[in-house]
């Protein structure tokens, strides 16, 4: 019923924040959810290295363990978000509630949502009554403050899918976020898509085809993207070897690393360490 402890949730108007974590184009990660919503500016935001331009009414989901980093011109305006893991476990009977919001799914293309015109004000509103509420001075502030969360995420998961055509079958998203959980969970371990199959219950063929038809991707890519996505989030760390990274990821020695990295990076670990320094 106090003021909610910080280490769970924090929300602050963009300018704030931006005022204090001055480091913030450099690239780094967190153990948290963080939500950036622009209502004004612009410049770039980097998400797992991928490059998206900022615009007014978008909103960056991004999941713990993302690497981001951000580029702005003019003056940027708006609302930052960040909100641990379990902040919702005390309300929430459903552990994994939270990660079924599609724009959660840990995808850095799909962490983007541009709003319709007419949900930005909806949003914003949401976003100043959080910013009242985060103060802590009403009897049950905290609980309040999850339902309004909460009902963010309802409200841009609505705005997001209109006119979007969804004609496959719930089962096929069910499959779809089990898959990609177990490969989060294992991916340094396994590496077979008979391995994920043999955990879905499902056959390796069906598994591929399924993830071709889902992702435009066969299922043993998606693994092998996560391993790579893990190595180039471990590279941006200066002080890890790339022989401690190899040992990390689980390959049998450095120059397999360095083979499979340049394969599918199309640059070796120590140049693609140099251009993002």
């Amino acid at each position: 019923m106090g003021k909610p402890a910080s280490e769970d949730i924090l929300v602050a108007r963009f300018s704030d924040y931006l005022a204090a974590h001055r480091d913030i184009h450099f690239p780094h990660r967190h153990s948290f959810y963080h939500l950036a919503f622009f209502t004004a500016g612009s410049g770039s935001h980097t998400i797992d290295f991928e490059k998206f331009p900022v615009k007014p009414g978008q909103l960056y989901f991004m999941v713990p363990g993302q690497v981001h980093s951000w580029f702005f011109s003019g003056e940027i305006e708006g609302y930052v978000m960040n909100v641990s893991a379990g902040f919702f476990n005390a309300f929430l009977q459903d552990a994994d509630y939270v990660e079924r919001f599609p724009f959660f799914s840990g995808v850095s293309a799909e962490g983007v949502v541009q709003l319709p015109k007419a949900a930005i004000p909806v949003v914003t509103a949401q976003f100043e009554g959080m910013l009242k509420e985060i103060k802590g001075e009403q009897a049950y502030s905290q609980d309040m403050l999850r339902l309004q969360v909460l009902g963010m995420f309802i409200a841009v998961s609505r705005a997001s899918r209109q006119g979007e055509s969804r004609q496959e079958l719930p089962h096929n998203y069910v499959l779809l976020r089990n898959f990609r959980k177990l490969v989060e969970q294992h991916y340094m371990q396994l590496r077979l898509p008979k391995e994920y199959a043999a955990l879905l219950y499902v056959t390796p063929n069906y598994l591929n085809a399924f993830c071709r038809h889902m992702l435009g991707k066969s299922a043993g890519e998606i693994i092998r993207d996560r391993v790579l996505l893990e190595a180039k989030r471990l590279l941006i760390n200066a002080d890890m070897s790339i022989a401690a990274i190899a040992y990390q990821l689980n390959f049998a020695d450095n120059s397999y690393f360095t083979k499979f990295f340049k394969k599918y990076a199309g640059t070796t670990p120590e140049e693609f360490r140099k251009n993002i320094s």
